[in-house]
């Protein structure tokens, strides 16, 4: 799958892996991704579904820790997600977890940040949405709470895999979204979830991003 970064120019995405540039204003049209698209695959959506159980962690899930942001997942051992190493993920997480099938990544969920200078919200997302790798559709930018940022956004995208460092057979649909905001340091943070389409079922995924707890 992949991730936004700054200070680099976007490239070819090992489905999980993606440089991004920390220039927001080329992409300030994405503003207008606020508009929600009737039909989405799984993975997206024109309403963000508010729970009553932000931050909860589900029995037996592990937990991505970092210093702005924490989230959640379920362990590899019940089919779900493997935590990487510093020297496995790429240098721009802070932390990483991925869902593996035959050999190949099917899922990744991983956490920036700083990844870009913001002072709201809504200018997070633009960067997160710069962040997203060339040929991408986005599909819609909504408003979020989140445990610990109640104003957070919300970006939905899909993209086409590359089929290569172990991501998905070329041409395979992949749907992603990020959940991005400012931490109580107003420093930008960043949660991406990219998984395979068919691999992730919403209501897993709607756990994940409900563990989310921003420091």
């Amino acid at each position: 799958m992949a991730e936004i970064t700054h200070r680099t120019a976007p490239s070819t995405l090992s489905v999980l892996d993606l440089p991004a540039p920390k220039s927001r204003a080329r992409r300030a049209w994405i503003v207008a991704t606020s508009l929600c698209i009737a039909v989405m695959p799984a993975l997206s959506g024109c309403e963000s579904p508010q729970s009553s159980s932000l931050g909860e962690v589900p029995d037996g899930w592990a937990t991505l820790t970092t210093e702005g942001v924490d989230v959640s997942y379920p362990k590899s051992s019940s089919g779900g997600y493997t935590e990487e190493s510093v020297s496995e993920r790429s240098k721009y997480n802070a932390a990483a977890a991925v869902r593996t099938e035959n050999g190949r990544k099917v899922s990744t969920i991983t956490v920036q940040l700083d990844f870009t200078r913001a002072h709201t919200a809504d200018q997070a997302a633009i960067g997160a949405e710069a962040g997203v790798q060339l040929g991408a559709t986005l599909t819609g930018t909504t408003k979020i709470a989140l445990n610990g940022a109640p104003d957070a956004r919300r970006v939905d995208f899909a993209f086409t895999s590359s089929g290569k460092q172990q991501t998905p057979p070329e041409g395979t649909r992949v749907n992603g979204v990020i959940l991005t905001g400012l931490d109580s340091t107003d420093q930008t943070f960043a949660v991406r979830i990219d998984a395979q389409q068919g691999t992730l079922a919403d209501t897993e995924l709607n756990k994940i991003i409900d563990s989310i707890k921003v420091h």
